[in-house]
């Protein structure tokens, strides 16, 4: 599977797919690069995203990994 972009009407590119082995080489490069960056921190610093996390935190009735997983046939 490769990069995938989603595009609105227009056209205009929305959104990208990236194959999970790519986003985990990504991430892996983005430590080497920034040892000290903390992704959670940084979110917590807006007040919006703190409450958006914290909403996730409390939600309940969600769909285990293996469940999505059999869903999606993969």
């Amino acid at each position: 599977m490769s990069i995938q972009y989603i595009v609105n009407e227009s056209g205009d590119p929305i959104a990208v797919v990236v194959p999970i082995d790519e986003w985990h080489r990504l991430l892996e490069e983005v430590q080497k690069a920034e040892p000290e960056r903390d992704d959670t921190t940084y979110l917590l610093q807006s007040e919006a995203m703190r409450k958006r996390l914290l909403e996730a935190k409390e939600r309940s009735g969600g769909k285990t990994w293996e469940e999505v997983q059999d869903a999606l046939g993969i």
